[in-house]
């Protein structure tokens, strides 16, 4: 609404000599009915009692008039006396309006936002008490002058200029925010801004009125949350303690420091259990550490060396007391730490000047302290505060489970491996029927280490047993279960199962052992196995599979290939027999015996994986454990998804020079007839040395199979790295020690067996058993 000026005249006697527009618009009376009368007449009560002066003999206060249509009027007035020249008074000039404009200047003065009016040049006509604090000076100082006059010629100042002139030229109304440094607080706030024009009675733009909010304590909340919400994706991405750390540092810095530590105690990188956290020194490990600026100059603790807090430090407050502690400059514990980087690193102290706020905050998880983190500022210009500890707390709480998952983890994974590896064979035996080269990798992912095993066994005859196999899942249990399965596998191999009965018996077991440990499901604790048995006299190989890849084989010349066999059942699935493949190699072949973490990593595709390991296998190398080398080099990626069990063997073939073998007829004769047969072969060999020994087993075994055996009977010498000697007969009956009492006439061959040679036992054959000793040659 249009406002015009109410003012009245009033001489010595009390009468009105004068009445402006404004006047009339305002109480309803024309000056004709008003001019001439008594002044007094217009109130509508008594005179005010709350006038106060305003300087020489004018006042101003509230007055009540009656308006024409008789209602009440509270007007605020100020009464001014009027020299008449002469030196005598002419009378009062009395100004009125309404109450509520008084206030509104009142308002705006006091508000406790920034508030501005510019003209249309963007000078200076008025600026409130909040605006004057917050470029600290005063009204008188801003009035008239240009706004760029007034401040630094920074960007955030020329913004504002920018946004002053849209208004004035448009008469558009601007809201925006904007982050800038207040001269006067000497900090940056985060201000919301809001510019609207002002206009006349004509509507003409006669200046530009500006309202400035300091939001910065919800712009800092904001802030504080947004981090958090980065540290709940950013923290804890892998299963690594000093990534993990390092993902921490990345949040706090730039954003809430401007130089980052995290120092964790000693068991923590370690496999320990956590300790009483002693009251004394404790001596810290340096994880990570960031600063804003490059290449971190200055810094007193590098990553990997160790340091030790002491009070009145915040570290070391922080880690006794387990909770957040501020310094800041000047403070005795700011000091002593400061101190301290200076005494340990003092070429740093240069960049170390201006640092005046720092918060240690322990890292605590399920109760336990891991270690610290210290934060830092020098170019932040505000200091730490209370609303900043609450902050690092919950941020340090929610890093430090995530450090502790990853120490729980890496602890697990340590128990697990060590674990996998007693089960593991260390050092394969000494055999001379194949040549032998293995390769175990222990996977890299979060499931943690898995069931995979290899074993390489020596069996009678000269023959080896291999076995390659893998358990369901990840984990101790897993590790656990394989080393019942590979201590289940070298019995029933010690026995010589042939290689279909083997995995029959060890199906069974893993049958039995899903029903011990109360799994619904057998095939959570299932399992696959691919067992072979190769024979160097006969040169044949003989194997059957539980679920598991067909092994590679490699034949003098050719190209490798899948041996064609049954794939068979998982172990624990029952009621299926198991099928063996039995093949003649020529001496030289190479077989490979592998787990599927070779070939189903995730990263590849399975059938070009598979022809990949074809020609991986069949590349010609120095070596076996260079072929190895470069069938893992060809095969895997760079962090395979899963264990990783490799075995190759090359075959060899003992020849006809190094086996004797006689068919002995079933008469107590031939004993001495085969006994001197053994001996001239011995002297062939150069082995007259164990003639003794070996013509004497030879006896023994012989009448054994003639008194208790079948025929036909056959005995054989095989000259490897031991001397075997076998009698096999066409009975099954299995002998076995019993003790001879004093006066019996037999039953010590077996244990004279025993006692002379170096282990001895018996197998089953298609034909019916075969009983053998094993001595060590002379020369071995």
């Amino acid at each position: 609404m249009d406002r015009v000026a109410a003012v009245a005249v009033i001489d010595t006697q009390g009468r009105v000599t004068g009445w402006s527009e404004g006047a009339r618009l305002l109480t309803g009376h024309p000056a004709e009915e008003v001019v001439g009368r008594p002044a007094a007449d217009l109130l509508a009560g008594e005179p005010p009692v709350d006038a106060r002066t305003a300087g020489a003999d004018a006042w101003y206060g509230t007055l009540t008039l009656r308006h024409r249509d008789g209602h009440r009027v509270d007007l605020a007035v100020t009464v001014c006396p009027m020299d008449g020249g002469d030196g005598r008074s002419a009378g009062y000039a009395v100004t009125a309006e309404p109450p509520g404009s008084a206030l509104a200047a009142q308002a705006f003065e006091q508000a406790s936002m920034s508030m501005s009016v510019f003209d249309l040049q963007q000078r200076y006509l008025r600026a409130n008490d909040a605006a004057c604090k917050v470029l600290g000076v005063p009204e008188i100082a801003l009035t008239g002058r240009f706004f760029p006059d007034t401040v630094p010629d920074i960007e955030e100042n020329r913004g504002f200029l920018r946004h002053l002139r849209e208004v004035a030229e448009t008469g558009t109304p601007v809201r925006y925010e904007n982050f800038a440094v207040a001269p006067a607080l000497n900090r940056e706030h985060f201000w919301s801004l809001e510019m609207w024009p002002l206009h006349d009675s004509s509507g003409t733009r006669t200046a530009v009125a500006i309202a400035a909010y300091d939001s910065s304590e919800q712009y800092w909340a904001r802030r504080r949350l947004a981090l958090l919400n980065e540290a709940a994706t950013h923290i804890g991405t892998t299963l690594d303690v000093a990534r993990t750390a390092e993902e921490l540092i990345e949040v706090l810095v730039p954003h809430y420091a401007d130089f980052a530590t995290v120092d964790l105690l000693d068991w923590v990188l370690g496999a320990d259990e956590p300790p009483m956290l002693p009251t004394d020194d404790v001596e810290l490990h340096r994880v990570a550490y960031k600063s804003t600026r490059p290449a971190s100059p200055g810094v007193a603790v590098r990553v990997g060396e160790t340091q030790v807090y002491r009070p009145p430090a915040p570290p070391a407050l922080a880690l006794r007391e387990g909770r957040a502690v501020l310094g800041h400059a000047g403070d005795p514990g700011f000091r002593a730490w400061l101190a301290d980087r200076d005494e340990r690193a003092p070429e740093g102290r240069p960049f170390r000047e201006g640092v005046h706020s720092m918060i240690a905050v322990p890292l605590r998880a399920r109760g336990t302290i891991l270690g610290v983190v210290v934060c830092v500022r020098l170019a932040h210009p505000e200091d730490y505060g209370a609303d900043d500890a609450v902050f690092a707390e919950e941020l340090a709480s929610r890093a430090a489970v995530c450090i502790d998952n990853a120490r729980r983890f890496a602890r697990e994974h340590t128990t697990a491996l060590a674990l996998q590896h007693s089960l593991l064979p260390s050092g394969l035996p000494g055999q001379a029927a194949l040549d032998v080269a293995h390769r175990y990798l222990p996977c890299g992912s979060q499931a943690g280490i898995g069931g995979d095993w290899f074993d390489v066994i020596p069996l009678s005859g000269g023959r080896v047993g291999l076995v390659v196999g893998d358990v369901v899942g990840h984990g101790i249990s897993s590790s656990a279960t394989m080393g019942r399965l590979r201590t289940a596998v070298r019995t029933l191999a010690d026995v010589d199962l042939p290689p279909d009965e083997l995995l029959t018996h060890l199906d069974d077991l893993v049958t039995h052992l899903a029903a011990e440990n109360g799994h619904e499901e057998v095939a959570e604790i299932g399992a696959t196995c691919v067992y072979a048995v190769y024979d160097p006299v006969s040169r044949r190989l003989a194997l059957a599979s539980a679920g598991h890849p067909a092994p590679l084989l490699v034949l003098p010349g050719e190209d490798a290939g899948l041996v064609p066999m049954a794939a068979g059942q998982p172990l624990g699935i029952g009621g299926l027999p198991f099928e063996a493949t039995e093949l003649e190699l020529p001496e030289g072949s190479v077989v490979a015996l592998f787990t599927d973490g070779l070939v189903a990593h995730r990263d590849g595709d399975a059938d070009g994986a598979d022809d990949e390991l074809r020609r991986a296998v069949g590349a010609s190398a120095d070596s076996l454990d260079a072929l190895a080398d470069g069938v893992l080099k060809a095969v895997l990626p760079d962090q395979p998804d899963d264990d990783v069990a490799l075995l190759l063997v090359r075959t060899r073939a003992l020849g006809a020079d190094r086996v004797a073998t006689w068919d002995v007829p079933a008469h107590p004769a031939q004993v001495a007839v085969v006994r001197q047969a053994a001996g001239e072969q011995l002297a062939a060999w150069g082995l007259e040395e164990a003639a003794f020994v070996t013509e004497l087993v030879v006896s023994e075994l012989v009448t054994n199979a003639i008194r208790y055996g079948e025929t036909p009977i056959q005995l054989r010498l095989i000259r490897d790295r031991a001397l075997i000697c076998e009698v096999s007969d066409g009975s099954s009956t299995s002998p076995h020690l019993r003790r001879a009492h004093a006066y019996d006439e037999g039953g010590r061959g077996l244990l004279l067996v025993a006692q002379l040679t170096q282990r001895w036992g018996s197998r089953h054959t298609a034909a019916g058993k075969t009983i053998w000793a094993e001595q060590p040659l002379p020369d071995a």
